[in-house]
């Protein structure tokens, strides 16, 4: 597991497609600076590691694009301390991405392949969750609510309301809702039954799997 000056200078790169795109959160884009994204991958398919695009990684699921994960990080607002509940655990990157802002993160994966070499993966890089575990995202985690944020890395037919039950006043849930196309959605919690909702154009994820094991 080699992290080599190339690798660094390939992030560095990547890095500043970021900010072309938009990306302006120093902590995001520190974090993507910082995580050596071709080990979450294949080692075939280290070239492609540091390209913004989402690439396969198993169990018809992807490592999302770079963009993806800095733009649901953002929008999220993750702050050092914050509980973050993450909806679709994947390969752990998203999860590195929270867990070097400094959240205190909480992951639910469905795929169990994916579960059980993620759930490996991450402390062989020094990144720990709070949690990660083996279920079903559509009903979020009610044990450890209230959340500072929930981030859904999947794209969902619907919101589910458990999570937006799960939020804090004042936290956000960033979401993408649709079919083929999802449109990344955030809701705002303002009170105890009123939420904000702002929308963030179109993007492109797996879909959302309910729980059937």
């Amino acid at each position: 597991m080699k992290d080599t000056f190339t690798h660094k200078g390939m992030r560095k790169k990547l890095v500043e497609v970021l900010k072309e795109k938009g990306i302006s959160n120093t902590e995001v884009l520190k974090a993507i600076n910082t995580i050596p994204r071709h080990l979450f991958m294949d080692s075939g398919f280290v070239d492609h590691a540091y390209v913004d695009k989402a690439f396969p990684i198993g169990a018809d699921q992807t490592i999302s694009q770079p963009y993806t994960v800095a733009k649901q990080t953002e929008l999220l607002n993750v702050r050092a301390g914050n509980k973050i509940l993450e909806i679709g655990t994947g390969s752990g990157y998203q999860t590195a991405v929270l867990l070097e802002i400094g959240a205190k993160v909480y992951s639910i994966e469905r795929q169990n392949e994916l579960f059980k070499k993620t759930k490996l993966f991450l402390p062989k890089l020094g990144y720990r969750p709070k949690k990660l575990i083996f279920g079903d995202g559509y009903i979020g985690l009610k044990t450890e609510a209230p959340f500072d944020g929930i981030v859904v890395t999947a794209g969902a037919p619907f919101v589910p309301n458990p999570l937006l039950a799960q939020l804090k006043v004042g936290a956000k849930l960033v979401i993408p809702v649709g079919g083929d196309v999802q449109i990344m959605t955030v809701f705002t919690r303002t009170s105890a039954t009123e939420f904000d909702k702002e929308e963030f154009g179109e993007f492109r994820f797996v879909p959302l799997l309910e729980d059937k094991n």
